[in-house]
């Protein structure tokens, strides 16, 4: 009986801690995190270089001078059997590259369910602005379909293949947010109907509550890893120099995101518990009566 009550209280303790993380990571906002500080110096350095007659650029990231492989660059001349090695050197021209990349607004920004935001303190350019009142610090996320402005010289097929991404992209942002809503509903409404069981020391109601548990698990194990997947969708989208991210921007999962995960393991430890805590009750057994002895016959 202690062992069934310490079970029980230790899932509805887990239930709860998954609440408050579950909670914690709905309302933050560092769910996905960029860092274009060094995209941002690398473009600056670009723009101010001397363009003067006479002067050659050449980036310290993206020599121009690149070596093939020796393997590939053997040519074996003469009938004596001399072997001469002659590497073939290739121009490459990072000029165009960097213009078109640098072409491009990329900022360093934090992105939750809710809203997508400037990190504070990381653009000293974007910090001005903000505090001019000229650009807002957040921009809330929308889950209704509102198209994006396009250029007009874009081919007939490829205006397509952008305007079905971008519906794929909301019906996945669509369902991170509905199921982890359930998740936290169902978790919620399970914590309560343990505690009715456990105040109660009613079995089924905690078996419920165990199997709620679960269920909600369930539901934020699909609203996770359809954010990871929209996420990768948004890194993939075509055309590349229209939605791909340049190299030298670090991006990532936020500690809003690892909340997320924490209290899902500790939901399906909760539910784990809360289902096996019915077993150890001990079991009823019914009393025998013996019958009773009328008109003095045994």
């Amino acid at each position: 009986m202690a062992a069934m009550r310490t079970l029980t209280v230790a899932g509805l303790f887990l239930a709860f801690c998954a609440l408050g993380l579950i909670a914690i990571a709905i309302s933050t906002d560092s769910w996905y995190e960029t860092d274009a500080r060094r995209h941002r110096e690398r473009c600056k350095n670009y723009s101010n270089k001397r363009n003067d007659p006479g002067y050659i650029y050449i980036s310290n990231n993206n020599l121009p001078l690149r070596m093939l492989p020796k393997e590939n660059n053997v040519e074996r001349k003469g009938s004596s059997g001399g072997t001469l090695l002659r590497a073939k050197r290739h121009l490459l021209p990072p000029a165009p590259a960097m213009e078109s990349l640098c072409s491009r607004q990329f900022n360093s920004t934090i992105t939750g369910l809710w809203r997508k935001c400037h990190r504070e303190g990381f653009d000293l350019e974007t910090e001005d602005l903000i505090f001019k009142g000229l650009v807002q610090r957040c921009t809330p996320i929308k889950y209704y379909y509102s198209s994006s402005a396009l250029p007009r010289n874009l081919p007939i097929n490829l205006t397509k293949t952008i305007r079905q991404d971008e519906w794929h992209a909301l019906h996945l942002q669509r369902m991170t947010a509905s199921f982890i809503g359930m998740a936290i509903s169902i978790i919620l409404f399970g914590w309560v109907i343990g505690v009715l069981g456990c105040c109660k020391e009613h079995d089924l109601m905690q078996y419920v509550a165990g199997l709620l548990f679960l269920m909600g698990g369930t539901c934020c194990i699909i609203s996770l890893c359809t954010c990871v997947a929209g996420i990768n969708f948004e890194l993939s989208r075509y055309p590349r120099y229209m939605y791909g991210i340049p190299e030298d921007i670090s991006h990532g999962y936020g500690w809003s995101m690892f909340c997320a995960w924490g209290g899902l393991g500790l939901t399906l430890l909760a539910g784990f518990l809360c289902t096996l805590a019915p077993s150890l009750y001990p079991p009823h057994t019914p009393v025998a009566h013996k019958p009773r002895q009328e008109n003095g016959c045994v």
